[in-house]
């Protein structure tokens, strides 16, 4: 799985759409300051799923969005496509059909960001997770910004294993750890919803089946009421038609 081509619209400085290739022999991007150079780097992080607005050197994610100038109007979205050549077939599973497919995020002002793999709408996490089965993604060693070079120089020893995991390719499964370690703890977190409902649950039901006691001694109370009113009536009725005849 090899990036071939960077897609940016509306992303920081680049307000119309620019392609950047990405061939082989192509080692990196020079320019002047202020030319747009970092903000390569960030449209990558930012496809790749990054959600820290700090990563992007803003206070807000919309502060990617193209901001306009004295000269150009404010864009109302941003959007990043990242060009994937898969001719070898090293994609993760679920997306190594394809020889190529594009991983495009977008983002609206007040509406938030939207991502698709190869044309179809899929979360954040899915766009997380392909990378990280790939030994990459938006917070890899491998992707270098301003300073990062001293900070990797003095990193403890936990973030320089994080890079020799990277290069040994098992990055993505800490990631997938991480994942059912999450899912694991919503499941245990919903078995104690769940023994809490029951307990309310026992709760009401013995509630209800003394309810239901006091309903059924009711209605034979009821019922014997009833038939010794009609005793009674009967009893009178027949008094009275024995006085009758008598007279």
């Amino acid at each position: 799985m090899r990036f071939d081509r960077l897609r940016l619209n509306g992303f920081k400085s680049f307000v119309d759409p620019t392609d950047l290739v990405i061939r082989e022999g192509l080692t990196g991007v020079v320019g002047p300051n202020g030319c747009g150079k970092s903000n390569l780097l960030e449209a990558l992080r930012w496809v790749m799923g990054e959600n820290r607005p700090t990563a992007m050197r803003g206070d807000g994610m919309e502060d990617v969005i193209f901001a306009g100038t004295t000269r150009r109007h404010a864009r109302a979205h941003a959007e990043v496509s990242l060009s994937v050549d898969n001719r070898d077939r090293r994609a993760p599973a679920g997306f190594n059909e394809d020889d190529q497919f594009d991983i495009t995020r977008r983002i609206t002002r007040d509406a938030g960001s939207a991502y698709k793999i190869a044309g179809k709408d899929v979360r954040a996490r899915d766009v997380q997770m392909l990378f990280a089965d790939a030994s990459t993604g938006a917070h890899s060693p491998a992707l270098v910004r301003q300073g990062q070079i001293s900070e990797l120089i003095n990193a403890k020893p936990k973030s320089r294993r994080r890079i020799l995991e990277e290069a040994a390719g098992i990055s993505g499964l800490y990631a997938r750890r991480h994942e059912a370690e999450l899912k694991l703890n919503g499941a245990e977190a919903n078995l104690l919803r769940v023994d809490d409902t029951l307990d309310q649950l026992s709760a009401q039901a013995a509630t209800l089946a003394r309810q239901a006691r006091a309903a059924a001694k009711y209605r034979e109370i009821g019922a014997a009421l009833r038939l010794a009113e009609g005793t009674l009536l009967y009893r009178r009725w027949a008094e009275a038609e024995a006085a009758r005849l008598a007279a």
